[in-house]
């Protein structure tokens, strides 16, 4: 995908949210660029981690990145057992779950047609 395509605003928001959830070791990192395919938001930060508790730390580390970004967040939505949170950030949303649960809704697969951000590049 051609990074051209992301705004600096919106290619720093990002940066920050994957260094935040890279410090808290979050594993299986990918962002999916769904603008073609979807009307609520232009890319999906999906990321694994290995427990409750790390999800707890992942979501605070990623809340606390995006305060200090001056990024509005517009919902979290959060279970405490359902092993899934979803962090609304308008121009992107980040989905950390456990791997059991990632694997059961499998976003991957149902955007199957999303182009994916090297996080490589990106970060650069």
């Amino acid at each position: 995908m051609a990074l051209g395509n992301i705004s600096n605003q919106t290619r720093s928001q990002l940066r920050a949210v994957c260094a935040a959830l890279e410090d808290k070791k979050a594993v299986e990192l990918k962002i999916l660029d769904v603008s073609e395919s979807s009307s609520i938001t232009d890319y999906f930060v999906i990321a694994s981690g290995n427990s409750l508790p790390q999800l707890k730390a992942l979501t605070g580390s990623v809340e606390k990145a995006l305060k200090d970004n001056k990024v509005s967040i517009l919902g979290v939505e959060s279970d405490s057992q359902s092993g899934w949170v979803v962090i609304d950030g308008f121009d992107f949303m980040v989905h950390i779950f456990l791997p059991e649960v990632r694997s059961n809704y499998a976003l991957d697969v149902l955007w199957k047609d999303a182009k994916e951000v090297p996080l490589d590049e990106l970060i650069a």
